[in-house]
């Protein structure tokens, strides 16, 4: 097992990876490596912040890319006003 795996019990496992979906399996795996990481040194920012800080960029250079960069595309399929995803890129350097 590589140095930042985290093992499961085994029924935690299995029923992990039939109810999630595949996103949300990665996050969960993500999460538990980065708190075993971390161990109890506390994290400034709090972990909510800290995560979305580091998802929301990547999605939303992904899906612009996949709309080819078009914003009205990319923020209908995200569930957003165009304008809170250009305030969100700029947010992100992404403009």
């Amino acid at each position: 097992m590589s140095l930042n795996a985290v093992r499961l019990p085994a029924n935690e496992a299995v029923r992990e990876s039939s109810s999630q979906s595949a996103l949300s399996e990665c996050v969960s795996r993500t999460v538990r490596r980065y708190l075993a990481d971390i161990g109890d040194t506390p994290c400034d920012e709090g972990l909510h912040a800290l995560v979305i800080r580091e998802v929301e960029g990547p999605l939303l250079r992904e899906v612009l890319a996949f709309h080819d960069g078009n914003q009205s595309r990319a923020a209908a399929v995200l569930g957003i006003n165009r304008a809170t995803l250009r305030k969100k890129l700029a947010a992100h350097g992404l403009l």
